[in-house]
């Protein structure tokens, strides 16, 4: 599953607080201006909890923002375009720096005034984009004019200033905003790093491939008696379902593309990991790069969730670019500060061809001036030919996890791929034999029969549907149906962009050290999905395109969007009949001792989203079509 670490509700009039000015002049404050655009969503007086103690350490980040970012955004639009002459005419890190960020001077003045005030300055990226810093609530209060307090955000409490924070107007120009003041997930006290997580495993009966097994023994559904569900499906699996085995075994594996992968933290388990998958499945021997740094904060269970997700994300990766190189960026935490701290790196180094982020934040209510932050860096990383890939997330509309309608950020943004998940059907030939939009409703087996009756009640799915926030991008007119488009009242970004297997009920078979009920700590396989899934496979498909193009595709989306409606993408339409699985699951998540339970999912349940003929608010343009894709884009 994608790993959100931002989740808070507010009304969607606040999110167009991203197009009001950064600085305002302070009311009442003489020589100060007010950044409205930093001010915390959530923050409001009836979800007060109480004051933020005044030594508490808080870390957070002057926004210098990019000079000129109209001509960045052009200059973007322009070397991503396959039609225009400028397409692939990428800059270097340098001659983006020298171009567009901030000045030293300016640099200089927010540091100078940051030290005035008492704080800790840390090291400034080489992109100037911001200045890191860190002191106790009471030196933030002082500088920033505001109050620090708790307030309670969907079940957990989170620390922002009740007000805008303001600077001086001396600075006014040169920081368009403050990141971190608002906290964007429970900041827990730093720990070590975590063992291996507990124990999973699939329980049996399952398919080796689609309809293997037919539940014969489970109560009938839709007319007739289910498959069990896959019991996860293996690299061959996939790149045969995908098309992509023949050019795989000729040498379009990847060679020579690296793709970078960023999460939190470090699997201490994870090259081990690595080696034993890939022996298990005929993959070559890789070792991967990687990039971590101390843990800022974060407990055990946070650490070990995420220490899967790196698992999936580079066996994912390696499965379907078996020659690709691999970087891993282990953030120090998984707060949106941290995160984009590992992405300003990899950018400003230019360490790889295409980033695969598999995390996300629950819709686009963050403070502006965050939402800006994280596009600038986006912005870059295409103008250098940095292709970024996230996921679209994994609740569908966000209705049944928030209470109304949004798509997830950073997914939303124009300036990345948004990676959308399918239920997938796999042959006994690994052929591919359907698709179908992942929205997934549950019913348990109550005796001898399926309760709450079928299909059941909405568990997961892709995550899409329209922007609140963004126009309509250029490479989307005429490709999504004005309905979507036009969903707000207005022309809208739509999510996703394109699509692979994300549905956990025919997920993929990942390997990792786990330790189980009797002290064993060891390597065992389990299925797993989500667009968490979806976007590392479709970055390692990527990754055969860059290298059969000789060139990499950077920011892809325009190139992806001319594939509509073309033999190279497949189009996800719903199918003839509903699709159901029956999934067995071990009571205890490790053996059949305390018992199994059963479970029917039924497909393609996408509630407000629809999987209809062409672009769609589940699966975007499609999934990718083997040969044909990669002919395409070549």
């Amino acid at each position: 599953m994608s790993r959100t670490h931002l989740r808070w509700p507010v009304t969607i009039a606040a999110a167009m607080l991203l197009f009001a000015s950064a600085a305002l002049p302070a009311a009442g404050s003489p020589g100060r201006v007010s950044l409205g655009a930093s001010r915390a969503p959530y923050a409001r007086p009836g979800d007060f909890v109480r004051p933020a103690g005044a030594g508490e350490i808080v870390d957070f980040q002057l926004y210098l923002g990019l000079r000129d970012r109209g001509a960045a955004e052009a200059l973007l639009a322009s070397v991503s375009d396959p039609s225009s002459s400028d397409y692939g005419r990428y800059l270097t890190p340098e001659q983006f720096r020298s171009r567009f960020s901030p000045s030293d001077a300016a640099v200089a003045a927010a540091r100078s005034w940051l030290e005035a005030e008492g704080f800790s300055v840390g090291a400034v990226p080489a992109n100037h984009l911001v200045v890191p810093a860190r002191g106790t609530v009471r030196e933030v209060e002082r500088a920033f004019g505001v109050h620090l307090n708790h307030y309670r955000v969907n079940g957990v409490v989170l620390r922002a200033p009740s007000s805008a924070p303001s600077i001086p107007a001396s600075l006014s120009g040169i920081v368009h905003g403050v990141l971190g003041l608002a906290q964007s997930f429970v900041h827990r006290a730093s720990v070590p790093p975590a063992p291996p997580p507990p124990a999973y495993r699939v329980a049996k009966p399952c398919s080796a491939y689609w309809a293997e097994k037919i539940a014969t023994d489970q109560p009938p559904a839709y007319g007739q008696s289910q498959p069990y569900a896959p019991c996860g499906y293996t690299p061959a699996q996939l790149q045969g379902a995908y098309g992509t085995a023949e050019a795989i075994a000729v040498g379009n594996d990847g060679s020579g593309v690296t793709v970078a992968i960023i999460d939190a933290y470090a699997s201490p388990t994870i090259q081990q990991d690595l080696d034993a998958y890939s022996a298990r499945y005929g993959l070559p021997q890789l070792t991967i790069q990687q990039i971590t740094v101390p843990i800022r904060r974060g407990s055990v269970a946070n650490q070990q969730g995420w220490y899967g997700e790196e698992t999936l994300d580079i066996e994912a990766v390696h499965s379907m670019a078996p020659g690709a190189s691999i970087l891993y960026w282990g953030a120090a935490s998984n707060s949106n500060n941290d995160m984009r701290d590992s992405m300003i790196d990899i950018v400003d180094n230019a360490r790889a061809q295409i980033v695969s982020n598999s995390y996300g934040n629950w819709g686009e209510q963050l403070p502006p001036v965050a939402i800006k932050a994280d596009d600038d860096v986006y912005i870059q990383a295409g103008v250098e030919g940095i292709g970024l890939y996230f996921s679209s997330g994994d609740y569908g509309d966000e209705i049944a996890a928030l209470g109304y309608r949004t798509v997830d950020w950073p997914a939303s943004s124009t300036h990345v791929t948004a990676v959308g998940g399918t239920s997938l059907a796999v042959g006994a030939q690994n052929d591919y034999l359907f698709e179908t939009g992942w929205g997934s409703a549950s019913s348990s087996r109550i005796r001898n029969h399926w309760d709450p009756p079928i299909p059941g009640e909405y568990v997961y799915g892709s995550g899409g549907g329209t922007s609140f926030i963004f126009d309509t991008p250029s490479y989307q007119l005429g490709v999504v149906p004005t309905q979507l488009s036009g969903f707000w009242g207005r022309s809208n970004r739509v999510v996703p962009d394109i699509s692979a297997v994300g549905d956990p009920n025919t997920g993929f078979v990942v390997g990792q050290t786990q330790v189980f009920p009797n002290g064993d700590v060891r390597y065992a396989e389990y299925r797993v999905g989500g667009t968490s899934l979806s976007c590392p496979l479709i970055a390692g498909i990527m990754a055969l395109a860059d290298q059969g193009a000789g060139a990499a595709h950077g920011f892809a989306n325009p190139a992806l969007y001319a594939l509509a409606r073309t033999s190279a993408v497949r189009d996800i339409v719903n199918p003839a009949s509903t699709v159901a699985v029956v999934r067995p699951n071990y009571v205890n998540g490790v053996s059949a001792k305390d018992g199994i339970y059963y479970v029917l999912r039924t497909m393609n349940f996408t509630g407000s989203l629809h999987t209809i003929p062409g672009y769609d608010d589940v699966t975007g343009i499609g999934s990718p079509n083997g040969e044909a894709f990669l002919t395409a884009l070549s």
